[in-house]
C-alpha cells in the first residue's frame, strides 16, 4: 500500500505499464482502479502466484508509461469523483478527505 519511489514498467497481461502498485488486496484493487479510471487512466490488474493459505494478492498498472504515482500523488494531481485533489494519506487509504497539507495529517 505503500507508494514506491522507484518507477517500474513492466509487461502486465501482455501489455506494458507502469506498476502502481504490487501485493495488492481484491479491496485495494477496487479502490485504485476507480480512482484511476476518474483520471482516465486504463488500469491493467494481473494477479500473483498463489501461496498456499493467503489470500489473493494482485499487480496494478496503468498503460501510460510515462505515469508515477508518487509524482501524481505528491503534486496531488489526481482528483477524486468530487474534483478534491487526492492526497497521500487518501491514496494510502488513511481517511477519506482530502488534505491538502499533506504533512500535517495526523490519525
Amino acid at each position: 500500500m505503500t507508494l514506491k519511489a522507484k518507477h517500474i514498467v513492466e509487461e502486465i497481461n501482455g501489455t506494458r505499464c507502469t506498476v502502481v502498485e504490487k501485493g495488492a488486496s481484491a479491496d485495494r484493487v477496487d479502490f485504485l482502479k476507480n480512482l484511476l479510471g476518474l483520471n482516465k487512466y486504463q488500469v491493467v490488474i494481473a494477479d500473483e502466484p498463489v501461496v498456499e493459505g493467503s489470500p489473493a494478492l494482485y499487480t496494478i498498472g496503468v498503460t501510460d508509461l510515462v505515469f508515477n504515482p508518487v509524482i501524481a500523488v505528491y503534486e496531488m494531481a489526481l482528483k477524486t469523483a468530487e474534483g478534491k485533489k487526492v492526497s497521500p494519506a487518501y491514496w494510502n487509504q488513511l481517511t477519506t478527505d482530502c488534505v491538502d497539507e499533506y504533512w500535517e495529517f495526523v490519525k
